[in-house]
């Protein structure tokens, strides 16, 4: 992180949670502004340079992808991590598709949240230092190959000539919580789903991240070569560095909220 004081937009009609949210930011240091729905948070980012939001997407007023919607509509670009229930992740899945960068699911520990300001405010910086180069973002990862599909910024599927399907954690993910102290991978036989953590990186500042299934599926494999050297996944996270091979249950379903690999991030 640069020097200067980030700027968080928190949106939620929950007081209890834009209490919190301030609480914690306000104590790592950032400047944190709240909105108990998302028409007082339109007029705050009209007012303000926000580096990132916080918004759930069920309001009293304008539901969170018609946020999402007012700031394409203004030409606002404000990166955005949505929150929502566990029981409409779903809707977070769709919010991707939308340009939020993240979603966070409800209830979520004070450590979740963190992590997830982290990364949205570490994606921020690296989107922004490269925003002028070139090739943008594309110079400073590993692409993505173009026969794959994403979720979100996070993690990976590649459908396989048997119908299995290998899953793994995109580049960007690993630069954005780099450096890496350890690796949680589920067991074999674990049911996963879509939108839902199946892995859990802990990095070296100790803060953990989830990994967030692209596909629902059973886990018929784990890629055991991560035991041996977990260095993989960040040599070769698209070939060597897979996490593992899955039998897909809603393929059909599910795979409209992916994004191929070709399309550019945010």
């Amino acid at each position: 992180m640069n020097e200067r004081q980030k700027h968080l937009l928190v949106i939620d009609d929950e007081p209890v949670i834009l209490d919190a949210v301030k609480k914690i930011g306000t104590a790592e240091g950032w400047r944190v502004d709240t909105a108990g729905d998302a028409t007082s948070g339109l007029q705050l980012v009209q007012k303000h340079v926000y580096d990132l939001c916080l918004c759930d997407i069920k309001l009293p007023d304008l539901d969170g992808f018609g946020f999402l919607e007012e700031l394409r509509r203004m030409n606002i670009d404000l990166p955005v991590i949505m929150t929502t229930g566990y029981a409409t992740v779903e809707n977070a899945v769709r919010s991707l598709e939308l340009g939020a960068i993240d979603y966070l699911p409800k209830p979520f520990t004070v450590d979740e949240v963190l992590s997830a300001l982290y990364r949205g405010f570490r994606y921020v910086e690296l989107t922004s230092n490269l925003s002028g180069t070139k090739s943008g973002i594309d110079s400073m990862i590993v692409p993505c190959p173009i026969q794959y599909r994403r979720l979100g910024y996070g993690s990976w599927c590649f459908i396989e000539n048997d119908g299995s399907v290998k899953i793994g954690v995109s580049d960007l993910f690993l630069k954005i919580v780099d450096p890496i102290r350890s690796l949680r991978l589920q067991s074999v036989d674990s049911e996963i789903t879509q939108g839902f953590s199946c892995a859990e990186i802990e990095a070296s500042d100790e803060l953990v991240h989830t990994v967030m299934a692209p596909l629902s599926g059973q886990i018929i494999s784990i890629n055991q070569k991560l035991e041996q050297d977990m260095s993989l996944i960040e040599k070769d996270p698209y070939f060597e560095g897979w996490l593992y091979t899955i039998i897909p249950k809603n393929l059909n379903y599910e795979f409209k909220y992916l994004t191929a690999c070709n399309q550019a991030y945010g």
